[in-house]
């Protein structure tokens, strides 16, 4: 019987645990399938975590896995796609805003012979701000990105277990994984839904964490912004050889006419310097990013993996398979072990 695996990224959300919980078991009860459910508690400072090891010790099923401090919701992503065992990975946020009879659409899908099945909105009980910015930022990086990010979807996916193995080569600290999901390929298709608000509690992603998602989305798969300096430095030489021409003329045929240009040059000097200051703030962050990269430091660190004894999953630190794996997903785990 096919194994399938739930990956959760938990940062304060004890309103959720509970209801998430039984709806997800709920609807997994109608159909054959193994499963196991993978929380990640990333750094919570609620109860979050004492109510996850209660559904621990009464569900054999449970995996927790608890960071030593918060790294974040795609890093929460990516060590519940380390430690998973199924020959399925669903990844969907513990808010319930991703409804779990959806999860069964994808799995259908997956059954079709898809590796790649995303849950593409096609309604969201949002603000209206975070309707127009989501827009603004889908159509940005779409326009941008060197690859095709669908719109309108989150982490809210299937994966198959050989996209799984793919991803846990792929080791970037800046991570945007939906962009990685669309960077590997495979046979990816679509489930349309309709996106519910948040059942309690507060986002994890304030606007300050969701601009820096949305930069990592786009210098993580873009090169464009750097392109954009040459662009605007041949543009701004060809407006300054334009502006020393103007000069010259005005000066040889119109000697007697005074230039008034004090105002004009301060103007032209804050908007170069401006300009240029942006110019550079976009090398940095592609420098500081290869910076981060290079120190080859973990993608996260586990205080501890709760599971049942015996149980098939990961060992702790990723090192090993479970018996009976093959050769593939040995070397993946050891992949995994090695950037973890």
């Amino acid at each position: 019987m096919k194994l399938l695996s739930f990956v959760f990224p938990i940062f304060n959300e004890s309103e959720n645990i509970d209801l998430l919980y039984q709806e997800i078991t709920r609807v997994l009860g109608e159909v054959e399938y193994r499963y196991e459910l993978i929380f990640v508690n990333d750094g919570s400072a609620d109860d979050s975590l004492a109510k996850l090891m209660a559904l621990q010790r009464q569900d054999p099923r449970v995996v927790v896995v608890d960071f030593a401090r918060n790294f974040g919701h795609q890093m929460a992503v990516t060590a519940g796609l380390d430690r998973a065992d199924g020959d399925a990975v669903v990844i969907m946020d513990s808010d319930l805003q991703d409804p779990p009879e959806v999860a069964l659409e994808l799995v259908a899908k997956w059954e079709e012979g898809f590796d790649v099945v995303y849950a593409q909105r096609r309604s969201r009980e949002d603000t209206a701000f975070k309707k127009f910015t989501a827009n603004v930022y889908y159509r940005l990086l779409s326009s941008l990105s060197d690859i095709d990010i669908p719109r309108n979807t989150g982490d809210f996916r299937l994966v198959d277990r050989k996209v799984v193995l793919e991803l846990r080569k792929y080791r970037e600290q800046d991570r945007f994984l939906r962009g990685m999901v669309s960077y590997v390929g495979f046979r990816q298709t679509a489930v349309k839904f309709d996106r519910h608000a948040r059942h309690a509690g507060e986002t994890g992603y304030p606007l300050k964490k969701m601009i820096k998602f949305a930069l990592d989305g786009i210098i993580g798969f873009s090169d464009k912004p750097l392109r954009l300096i040459s662009q605007v430095g041949v543009l701004m030489a060809v407006i300054s050889v334009l502006g020393i021409i103007y000069a010259l003329v005005r000066r040889i045929f119109f000697p007697a006419q005074v230039v008034n240009g004090w105002t004009f040059t301060i103007i032209v000097v804050l908007l170069v310097g401006g300009i240029q200051l942006l110019m550079m703030g976009i090398m940095g962050t592609y420098l500081g990013r290869i910076y981060t990269q290079v120190k080859g430091r973990p993608l996260y660190s586990v205080r501890s993996i709760a599971s049942t004894p015996g149980a098939q999953y990961h060992d702790p630190q990723g090192a090993e398979q479970v018996a009976g794996s093959n050769g593939a997903e040995r070397n993946g785990a050891e992949q995994a072990r090695k950037a973890v």
